[in-house]
């Protein structure tokens, strides 16, 4: 499963993203109440590749592209040539 996603750099659709990130952590097996821990991860994500990008990024976008590998969401953002991920278990057994 490959999702991609782009939204302007700037904070207004962000919050789009972070309600389709737990959507998608939900979709591919991660329960609910771990799921809304995507949304932290997401925000973060985003604040990390729009404030290194070069130049202004707020007329940039960011694009999201959500995994899943193996047991894992993958989640990769880029901004302005810069890019950067995270992974979050989707299982809560350890």
């Amino acid at each position: 499963m490959v999702l991609r996603l782009s939204v302007p750099a700037g904070d207004g659709f962000r919050a789009v993203a972070v309600d389709l990130a737990v959507k998608v952590a939900e979709y591919v097996g991660c329960p609910p109440p771990d799921a809304t821990k995507v949304a932290g991860l997401l925000e973060s994500l985003a604040a990390t590749v729009a404030s290194n990008a070069p130049g202004d990024a707020a007329g940039a976008d960011i694009t999201f592209e959500f995994h899943q590998v193996g047991d894992e969401l993958l989640i990769e953002a880029r901004c302005a040539g810069r890019s950067s991920e995270v992974r979050h278990p989707l299982s809560a057994a350890t």
